[in-house]
């Protein structure tokens, strides 16, 4: 780890102004996987600014929208009674990442610009396109077990790490962001990128740009027939193989509207828009689930060790749907 300098404004405009003094200078809040890729040497910044002072850490709703501040804690989202009561899938998948005293230091902020889990982009003897672009993908002919199945290129196959996104993705979340031109709001779909000839770009922030909040909108179907499923190799602080988060709205055994995204399969969280599209007015019916399931695959494509997640992938979501509808 290089040595770097420190500061903690006191305002989101410091902490902004502090970022566009100093092109070498990045935020940091809980620290939990920025100060993981410092200490082996992927990300080297001069200056941290540290932004956990910050006014960012409420929870409230307004009118029919639930604003989630960036610095936030991921152990106190999952608790909070809004989120349970309200956003229970949300809480689901927080519970389901990492450990409780990771959770307990993590910011919602944080975790949606956290980095890729793939051990070719933490070993700097080895090429990664997203940690130095131009050096080539090891993974593409490596071992890529954990590896994207969606929306890959052949400079790079890594997979977005957060449980957390992959619901907002489903609950068709908004990121709020601030800088020294104001306001900006992104739609969560468009906040994350997929590698292309880019793949060192994770999301489309732009340079001096602060995430101040979430927001969530929220109606009566967001809290109840939710589920989030995590596959992953043991029960704890383990990334997921494959992950589904899923609403249904189901009225007299029809589905008045469904919500379906992925995680584990794709640089971004993966939204499951045609299956949703088949799924809608559709009886509840194993049948027409697979069927879904089979829509949603379409596509993939595995690289070798990660084939497993083109039969994974389908039966988690077939399994997730019948467990929500309670059918057998």
């Amino acid at each position: 780890m290089i040595n770097f300098s420190y500061v903690r404004p006191s305002s989101i405009k410091a902490a902004i102004d502090a970022l566009n003094k100093d092109s070498a200078s990045q935020f940091i809040a809980g620290g939990t996987n920025l100060v993981d890729l410092m200490k082996r040497g992927v990300a080297s910044p001069e200056k941290l600014i540290d932004v956990t002072n910050l006014p960012l850490k409420n929870i409230e709703q307004r009118g029919n929208t639930i604003r989630i501040g960036s610095l936030a804690l991921n152990s106190e989202v999952s608790e909070h009674p809004l989120i349970v009561q309200k956003l229970p899938l949300l809480s689901q998948a927080l519970k389901a990442g990492a450990s409780p005293q990771l959770r307990n230091m993590a910011t919602v902020g944080g975790n949606l610009l956290q980095r890729t889990r793939c051990p070719y982009f933490y070993d700097t003897t080895m090429p990664c396109n997203k940690r130095k672009p131009g050096s080539g993908c090891a993974a593409l002919n490596g071992y890529n077990r954990m590896h994207a199945i969606f929306g890959a290129s052949e400079n790079c196959i890594a997979v977005h790490p957060s449980d957390m996104c992959v619901a907002l993705a489903a609950l068709d979340a908004t990121v709020i962001v601030n800088s020294s031109k104001g306001e900006r709001k992104i739609l969560f779909k468009d906040f994350h990128r997929l590698p292309g000839t880019t793949p060192e770009k994770d999301n489309n922030l732009q340079r001096g740009e602060l995430i101040t909040a979430v927001d969530v909108p929220v109606n009566d179907a967001l809290s109840r027939n939710v589920l989030y499923t995590k596959i992953r190799d043991r029960a704890s602080y383990a990334f997921a193989l494959v992950s589904v988060a899923a609403v249904l709205d189901i009225n007299n055994s029809a589905i008045q509207n469904v919500r379906l995204a992925m995680g584990g399969v794709a640089h971004k969280p993966w939204r499951l828009t045609e299956a949703e599209d088949f799924l809608k007015g559709k009886p509840v019916s194993i049948d027409n689930f697979r069927q879904a399931a089979t829509i949603a695959i379409k596509g993939a494509k595995g690289h070798g060790y990660n084939n497993f997640k083109m039969k994974l992938a389908p039966n988690t979501i077939v399994q997730v749907l019948t467990t929500i509808s309670g059918i057998s």
